[in-house]
């Protein structure tokens, strides 16, 4: 075999491998919906075991009835709270498909933050960008309804909005302080307000006697380092973030390629530590449930829901 013919017998196989590798990106891992599972033993010694539906970045689209019909499904997992990590929206009329994919979750606790999609729709862009770090946070105007979201989630589903506030719920047992940040991808974090607003709350909340276990949570959309120091310092056990859905282009067995944050590239999915200056915590980054419409692909990162489910400190 002359030189020449080797040389294009291997361009042959890598564009097949390219082209292979981006089908099952665009048509089969990017709808391969799934369900991941963490326990965590960090609840008081008989406590009641306590689970927790995480959601992030649906980037949601009015025809997507896959995703919607998935997270539909969850329901079977019973969760006592769900915590939504923003980028609920990823089309003008997405809240159309944010409504019915929520739809089952009526009654179930729950509590959010927003991230940057959920004002401003998807712009087609070089997605090579992400390689020279996290994309800028030129200021735009909302596109997206915003308001609408939010009186879906207050008004109809009765969720809690933790955008730089401090909230606090009492149920099965359980007394929980919460605690979020805006997004801190577009600078929207107000960390110096966050101690003022936990030391008014736990000023405010009068517990009920019979309530035992005390779980601090920590929400956040983009989990960049200075909230995730601060939010740990500030006593969370447990924060839960999203934004870098995963790397969404991976390498098998590699960390994530690039986090669109400064957080750690092998901490851009899944559960981990997170050590702040004077504690830690633990930390669960989901890599999301969708990509924006301009980018409909994913590989070696299938799109996740996280079931985490809390149970006692030495539980077998």
């Amino acid at each position: 075999m002359t030189r020449a013919r080797a040389a294009g017998v291997v361009l042959g196989a890598t564009t097949a491998a390219a082209l292979g590798a981006l089908t099952w990106g665009v048509f089969v891992e990017r709808t391969r919906f799934t369900v991941r599972h963490e326990v965590l033993p960090i609840l008081e010694p008989g406590a009641r075991s306590l689970t927790i539906l995480h959601l992030s970045d649906l980037h949601m689209a009015p025809w997507q009835r896959k995703k919607q019909d998935f997270v539909r499904s969850l329901v079977r997992y019973e969760p006592d709270l769900i915590v939504d990590t923003g980028d609920n929206l990823g089309h003008i009329d997405g809240l159309a498909g944010i409504r019915r994919a929520f739809e089952p979750f009526h009654g179930v606790p729950g509590v959010f933050v927003h991230g940057s999609n959920d004002y401003h729709g998807p712009v087609l862009k070089n997605p090579f960008a992400y390689f020279g770090g996290p994309s800028g946070r030129k200021q735009r105007q909302p596109d997206l309804d915003v308001a609408a979201l939010n009186t879906f989630l207050i008004d109809d589903l009765g969720w809690l909005d933790l955008n730089n506030a401090a909230r606090a719920l009492e149920f099965r047992g359980h007394r929980i302080e919460l605690f979020g940040t805006g997004d801190a991808h577009r600078g929207w974090d107000r960390l110096d307000a966050l101690p003022g607003a936990i030391e008014a709350l736990r000023e405010e909340v009068e517990w009920d006697a019979d309530a035992r276990a005390v779980l601090k949570l920590g929400v956040t959309h983009a989990p960049y380092r200075r909230v995730l120091d601060a939010l740990t310092n500030q006593g969370a056990d447990l924060i839960l973030a999203g934004h870098t859905h995963g790397g969404q282009v991976r390498i098998p067995g590699l960390p994530a390629l690039v986090t669109n944050c400064d957080i750690p590239r092998r901490q851009a999915q899944g559960l981990s530590a997170w050590d702040g200056q004077r504690r830690s915590a633990l930390l669960n980054v989901s890599a999301g449930l969708g990509t924006s419409i301009y980018a409909p692909v994913r590989f070696a990162c299938a799109p996740e829901a996280v079931v985490l489910t809390l149970v006692p400190v030495g539980y077998p």
